[in-house]
């Protein structure tokens, strides 16, 4: 398992004191590596229904590729037979074929200000690092290659796609220094950042909190779909989802600087605010369906990897069931 994700820190709620300069509660690195040993045991091949494994093919089979020749053994294929081969050496002979086993993954992780924040275990920051690392960890076996572009409100990273451990664990490590910074990022154009240059079918992962108009992003997303299977990983803290009742608060658009006062102890405040942060969020599940991408919600007040664990496991028996995409 990566180091970086043992960077955890918990972050302040409404009532908490600060954490000490330089304080850090590490995740148990030992035990993040049992819960993604656990995943791995529900698929027969490299995320067996969220990824499509080690195979490009969109359905299972042989492969497509040339491979070498060998002697016919009763119940071979009798259409692959290898018929000039079977003319020098005068024995029957069929032709094997290799599929394509390299699959590349790329990741598109949005860490603009919105993500620097968190009310509860971690900051969201913390977890898209946290979903980039488990992803990584799952696919980057057998040669797959992987890689990312990294958005924050100042620039657009590319960090080239590369097979093997060590490379994705620089991947990893590279993510991790990204500091998201003040300022209005453009999540649109991180996606789009996936579709140029037009790549081989694969997988693509957006990680992000989908903060931004959903105009914005929606069609990239959509075109990405066109070509690639699309993970969209949303990343939510809870207090964006409801208020507490804890008198006045002030909040800080982290994009803008513009500072709020609200009184939460205005019940009618509080249901607008869970009203107009649910309909959000049925807006943003409504274009992330739209676009035909699979949709795994992370919350910073819950167990990331079992999150993870479910929903793979969600994804493996719909997709057994034949209901996925």
């Amino acid at each position: 398992m990566s180091p970086v994700l043992s960077r955890f820190r918990k972050s302040k709620g409404p009532s908490e004191a600060p954490a000490p300069a330089g304080h850090a509660i590490a995740l148990d690195s030992g035990r993040a590596e049992l819960v993604l040993n656990r995943l791995q045991l529900l698929i027969t091949r490299k995320l067996d229904g969220l990824l499509q494994g080690d195979y490009l093919g969109l359905l299972p089979g042989p492969g497509t590729e040339a491979g070498e020749s060998r002697e016919y053994r009763p119940g071979d294929d009798v259409r692959r037979m290898d018929w000039p081969v079977t003319a020098r050496t005068t024995l029957p002979h069929v032709r094997q074929t290799t599929a394509d086993r390299e699959l590349e993954t790329w990741l598109a992780i949005d860490l603009s200000a919105s993500l620097d924040f968190g009310t509860a275990l971690y900051l969201k920051s913390d977890l898209a690092l946290a979903a980039a690392a488990a992803i990584t960890h799952l696919t980057v076996r057998g040669g797959n290659r992987i890689g990312a572009v990294v958005g924050t409100s100042a620039e657009i990273t590319r960090l080239p796609a590369r097979p093997g451990r060590k490379d994705a664990q620089g991947l990893l490590r590279s993510i991790a220094k990204v500091v998201p910074r003040p300022g209005r990022a453009s999540l649109g154009e991180l996606v789009n950042a996936l579709n140029r240059p037009p790549r081989r079918r694969g997988q693509a992962v957006v990680i992000s909190d989908f903060m931004t108009p959903v105009d914005e992003w929606a069609r990239p997303l959509r075109k990405l779909g066109v070509r690639h299977d699309v993970l969209a990983v949303e990343i939510v803290d809870p207090r964006e989802l409801d208020l507490p009742d804890v008198g006045v608060m002030v909040f800080a658009d982290p994009e803008t600087g513009r500072i709020h006062e609200v009184q939460t102890a205005d019940p009618a405040l509080r249901a607008r605010y869970g009203q107009a942060a649910a309909a959000q969020r049925a807006e943003i599940a409504s274009a992330i369906r739209g676009a035909g991408a699979a949709q795994l919600r992370l919350r910073t007040d819950s167990d990331w990897l079992i999150d993870i664990v479910r929903f793979v496991a969600a994804q493996r028996h719909a997709r057994t069931r034949g209901t996925a995409r």
